[in-house]
């Protein structure tokens, strides 16, 4: 395992109390995307000791054919109205940045007194934007996780209680239902 469920409880713990220090005696509006990182949200919002509301968006990434030019295109889920609000993104995995940097610049849009981003995990190797996230659970490499909310293929493994790491081999050990126990 690379981490353990009492690693996540005490690291989103201090994540909680870093939040609920930079938004003293302020309401926070967090905007969870779904799906992966809704076991993070939940955990890190009850350790958040100031009033939270909750939004949650969902992304859908498509590749599309057009004239002959392959292109990918980024939809969301209509985002909630912050205007004058203090906002926190909430991500369980920032890798290449692209999805993430789109929802934040529409947040901006929307006009709130303040934007963070916190994220479980962070891949600073793969960023392809220039986005750092404000909070962050764990830097790592480019391994496939899986556990606490992050699914492997068919959305397996999503219910285990820590983090580990998917094999590179992929379907045939997905199939048996099985990872890698990383120590």
């Amino acid at each position: 395992m690379l981490y353990s469920a009492p690693r996540l409880a005490a690291r989103v713990a201090e994540l909680g109390r870093a939040i609920s220090r930079d938004f003293a005696g302020r309401t926070v509006d967090v905007v969870v995307v779904l799906e992966s990182s809704f076991i993070f949200a939940a955990d890190l919002m009850r350790r958040i000791s100031q009033p939270v509301v909750c939004h949650f968006v969902r992304s859908d990434i498509r590749d599309l054919k057009q004239s002959g030019f392959d292109r990918r295109e980024i939809f969301f889920s209509q985002p909630p109205r912050l205007a004058g609000r203090d906002v926190l993104l909430v991500d369980a995995v920032l890798n290449t940045g692209i999805t993430q940097d789109f929802l934040y610049k529409r947040l901006l849009e929307s006009g709130p007194r303040s934007l963070r981003l916190a994220v479980l995990v962070d891949k600073p190797r793969h960023r392809r934007v220039d986005l750092k996230p404000d909070y962050f659970g764990f830097a790592v490499a480019s391994n496939y996780l899986v556990g606490y909310g992050l699914a492997g293929s068919r959305g397996w493994f999503r219910n285990l209680p820590y983090i580990g790491v998917r094999p590179s081999q992929g379907r045939r050990v997905a199939r048996a239902g099985k990872i890698r126990q990383v120590r």
